[in-house]
C-alpha cells in the first residue's frame, strides 16, 4: 500500500478518535442541562447525519440496495446505532466522562468474541487471559466510583453496564455485518443505516421534539448539539470507514485508546471529573487486558494482515 494512503489512513483514524473523545465531554455537558432527552438527541443525530448523507450521495456513484440488503440493514442500524447511541447517550447521564472511556475501550475484545463466533476467528488462551484483566479493571473501577465519597461527580453501576451494553451492540454491529458493510461504499450504507434509525428513532421521540421548551437553548448548547451532528456523528462515520480500508483493524483500533486520554484531559481541565489513584489503576488494568489481546493474534493473523 502507498505510504501516502498509510498516511491518510492514521490521519483519519487519529481524528476520528479525537472527535469521539471530545463527544463524551460534549454529551456530557448536554446532560448536565436537563433539557435534552437521550432519544431527543439521538433523534436529531439521526435526521442531521441522514440528511447530511443523502445530500452527499446526490454527488457519489449510485448504488442499487436490494430488499434483502435493506433487511440487514434494519438490523445493524439497530445495533450499531440505536440501541449503541441510545445506551450511550442514558450513560453518560449517570457516569463521569473518564469512567465512560475507560469502559469503552474493551470494545475491541468484545469485538474479538463476536468474530470468534460469527466469523470463527481463533480465540487463545492469551486472549482470555487479557479479557479477565480488562475485565478486573471495570469491576475495580464500579467499586471505586461507589465508594470515592471525595468525588465530586460519580458514576454509577447502572451507568458503567450501560456503556459495556454499548460496547457489546456496537461489538455485535461489527462483528456480525463485516461483510454487507463491505459490499457498498460508506455513503450509500450509511445514507440507508441513518434513515432506518431514523424511521425507528422518531415514533419514540416525537413527543420530547414537540414537548422541547427551545427557548431555553443557549448559544453554547446549540454549539454543542452542533458538534454532536456535524462532527461526532457525519465526520466522524465518514473517518472511520476511510481509516478501515487503508489501515490493518488492529491498527484502527488501537487509536480507540485516545478516546479515555482526551476525555480525561479535557474533563479534568475543564473541571468535569477528577483524576483519582483507583481510576488510574483501573484504566491500566484495562489497557494491559486489552494490550495482551491484541498481542495474541496468530502467527498465520499476522502474517495474513502484514501490509
Amino acid at each position: 500500500m502507498k505510504s501516502k494512503d498509510l498516511i491518510l489512513g492514521h490521519l483519519a483514524s487519529f481524528f476520528a478518535y479525537v472527535i469521539f473523545g471530545v463527544n463524551t465531554i460534549v454529551c456530557k455537558d448536554i446532560a448536565n442541562c436537563h433539557l435534552l432527552s437521550p432519544m431527543f438527541l439521538f433523534c436529531i443525530r439521526s435526521v442531521g447525519a441522514a440528511t447530511l448523507f443523502w445530500i452527499i450521495s446526490i454527488f457519489t456513484p449510485k448504488e442499487k440496495v436490494p430488499l434483502r440488503d435493506l433487511c440487514g440493514i434494519f438490523i445493524a442500524s439497530m445495533l450499531g446505532l440505536f440501541l449503541t447511541q441510545i445506551s450511550f447517550l442514558k450513560a453518560i447521564t449517570i457516569t463521569t466522562p473518564m469512567d465512560a472511556t475507560i469502559v469503552a475501550t474493551m470494545t475491541p475484545i468484545m469485538t474479538m468474541f463476536v468474530s470468534a463466533i460469527f466469523l470463527k476467528e481463533p480465540i487463545t488462551l492469551k486472549k482470555v487471559g487479557g479479557v479477565l484483566i480488562s475485565f478486573s479493571g471495570v469491576i475495580f473501577l464500579i467499586f471505586n466510583s461507589v465508594y470515592d465519597s471525595g468525588a465530586v461527580d460519580k458514576s454509577t453501576p447502572l451507568g458503567i453496564a450501560l456503556m459495556i451494553l454499548n460496547g457489546l451492540f456496537f461489538a455485535l454491529y461489527l462483528g456480525i455485518f463485516r461483510p454487507l458493510i463491505s459490499r457498498y461504499n460508506v455513503v450509500t450504507f450509511m445514507k440507508w443505516m441513518f434513515t432506518v434509525s431514523m424511521i425507528a428513532a422518531l415514533p419514540f421521540g416525537a413527543s420530547d421534539i414537540v414537548s422541547t421548551n427551545y427557548s431555553q437553548f443557549t448559544p453554547k448548547l446549540m454549539l454543542d448539539i452542533g458538534f454532536l451532528v456535524v462532527f461526532a456523528t457525519f465526520i466522524s462515520y465518514f473517518l472511520i470507514p476511510f481509516g478501515q480500508k487503508r489501515l490493518r483493524p488492529t491498527l484502527v483500533g488501537m487509536y480507540s485508546y485516545l478516546q479515555p486520554v482526551i476525555a480525561a484531559c479535557v474533563s479534568i481541565y475543564i473541571g468535569m471529573d477528577t483524576l483519582s489513584f483507583g481510576k488510574i489503576v483501573a484504566a491500566a488494568m484495562v489497557f494491559v487486558g486489552v494490550g495482551v489481546v491484541n498481542n495474541s493474534k496468530a502467527r498465520a493473523d499476522a502474517d495474513k494482515n502484514t501490509d
